[in-house]
C-alpha cells in the first residue's frame, strides 16, 4: 500500500506507512519529495544503502541543501565506482566549490582511496590552483600521478608539474620543464638535485647554457654537481665557444685580442683557429700574423690569411674599377663638342 501511495504521489500517506513498517530506504525517498531533507538523511543512515544515499544526496543538491548533501556524499565517495557519477552530478550543475569541500572532508575517512585524492588534485588544478601544490606535497603517494600530470600540464601549473615528474622519477622531463618555464618552475636546490639524475647527458650541457643565460653567477655551483657526468674536454670547448661568441657580440677588439692570446697561453690551438673567424672583423691581421708566427701556428692560421688576402684584393679590384670609370667619364667630358650659340636674329 505504501508503494502504491508513493507512485500516486500521496507522500504523506506513504510516509506514515513506511514509518510503520520501518522501511527506511523508501521512507527516505518519500521524505525527499516532501522536502524534509534532514529527516531523509537520518533515515538514509538507518537504511545504510548506497543507492539511498545517492538519491537523497542528489535531492539535497537540487534543493541546495549542501551541508546535508555533503553528509550523504561522504557515504558515497568511499566507493570508487560511485565517485565519478557523484562528481558529474555536482559539476554539471556548476557546484564546484561544494564538490571540493566534500572531497576535502572525505580525505580523513578511514576508507579514503586513491580516486578521491586524485580527483581533488584535478579539481584544484582547474578551480583552486593555489592549493594544488600543498595537496601534492601531502598526498603525492596517494594520487594517480600520470592522471594528475596531464591535469597540471593542461592548467600550465609548471611548479606542480616538476614536483610530480620528480616523484614519478621522470627526471629528464622535470629538468626540461624547469628550463622551459624558469620563472614559475625553477628552484636552485631542486634543479641541482634533479639534474644529477637525468638519463640524457645532453640535458647537462643544456643546463650549462641555461645557467649562462638565466643564472650566470651560479654556474660554478652547477659545475660542482655536474662534474662527475661531464666530458671535461667537451665542457672546456663549450665554454670556449661561449667566450668566443661573447667577444664577437661585444664588438670589443681588445677583448677579442686578449681571448686569442689566452687560447694560445692555454695551448688551445683549435680554439685559436676558431676565434680567427668568430671574431674575424675585430682582429688586426698584423697582430694575428705575429701571434701565429711566435707560436708556430702559421699553417693553422693560413685559412684566415687567405680570407684576408681575398678581401684586400677584392677591395683593390673595386677601387681600380671605380678609378677606370672615373677616368672614362672625364675623357668623355673633354671630347664632348661645344654647342653652337645663336642670337635672336638667327645669326651664328
Amino acid at each position: 500500500v505504501g508503494d502504491r501511495c508513493y507512485e500516486k504521489g500521496m507522500y504523506e500517506a506513504a510516509k506514515l506507512l513506511y514509518s510503520n513498517v520501518s522501511n527506511f530506504a523508501r521512507l527516505a525517498s518519500t521524505l525527499v519529495h516532501l522536502g524534509e531533507y534532514q529527516a531523509a538523511v537520518d533515515n538514509s543512515r538507518k537504511a545504510s544503502s548506497t543507492r539511498t544515499w545517492k538519491e537523497v544526496c542528489f535531492a539535497c543538491v537540487d534543493g541546495q541543501e549542501f551541508h546535508l548533501a555533503q553528509l550523504c556524499g561522504l557515504h558515497i565517495v568511499i566507493h570508487a565506482d560511485e565517485l565519478e557519477e557523484l562528481m558529474c552530478y555536482y559539476q554539471d550543475r556548476g557546484y564546484f566549490e561544494e564538490l571540493i569541500s566534500m572531497l576535502e572532508a572525505a580525505l580523513g575517512l578511514e576508507r579514503a582511496h586513491m580516486g578521491m585524492f586524485t580527483e581533488l588534485a584535478i579539481l584544484y588544478s582547474k578551480f583552486k590552483p593555489q592549493k594544488m601544490l600543498e595537496h601534492l606535497e601531502l598526498f603525492w603517494s596517494r594520487v594517480n600521478i600520470p592522471k594528475v600530470l596531464r591535469a597540471a600540464e593542461q592548467a600550465h601549473l609548471w611548479a606542480e608539474l616538476v614536483f610530480l615528474y620528480d616523484k614519478y622519477e621522470e627526471y629528464d622531463n622535470a629538468v626540461f620543464t624547469m628550463m622551459s618555464h624558469p620563472t614559475e618552475a625553477w628552484k636552485e636546490g631542486q634543479f641541482k638535485d634533479i639534474i644529477t639524475k637525468v638519463a640524457n647527458v645532453e640535458l647537462c650541457y643544456r643546463a650549462l647554457q641555461f645557467y649562462l643565460d638565466y643564472k650566470p653567477l651560479l654556474i660554478n655551483d652547477l659545475l660542482l654537481v655536474l662534474s662527475p657526468r661531464l666530458d671535461h674536454t667537451r665542457t672546456v670547448s663549450f665554454f670556449s665557444k661561449d667566450a668566443m661568441q661573447h667577444a664577437a657580440e661585444s664588438r670589443d677588439a681588445e677583448l677579442a685580442q686578449k681571448l686569442l692570446q689566452w687560447f694560445l697561453e692555454e695551448g688551445k690551438r683549435e680554439c685559436f683557429a676558431a676565434s680567427l673567424f668568430t671574431c674575424y672583423d675585430l682582429l688586426h691581421p698584423d697582430m694575428v700574423l705575429e701571434l701565429a708566427w711566435r707560436h708556430n701556428l702559421v699553417d693553422l692560421a693560413m685559412p684566415y690569411f687567405i680570407q684576408v688576402m681575398r678581401e684586400y684584393l677584392s677591395k683593390v679590384d673595386r677601387l681600380d674599377a671605380l678609378e677606370s670609370l672615373h677616368k672614362q667619364e672625364e675623357h668623355e667630358h673633354v671630347m664632348e663638342p661645344a654647342p653652337l650659340m645663336f642670337d635672336f636674329d638667327g645669326h651664328e
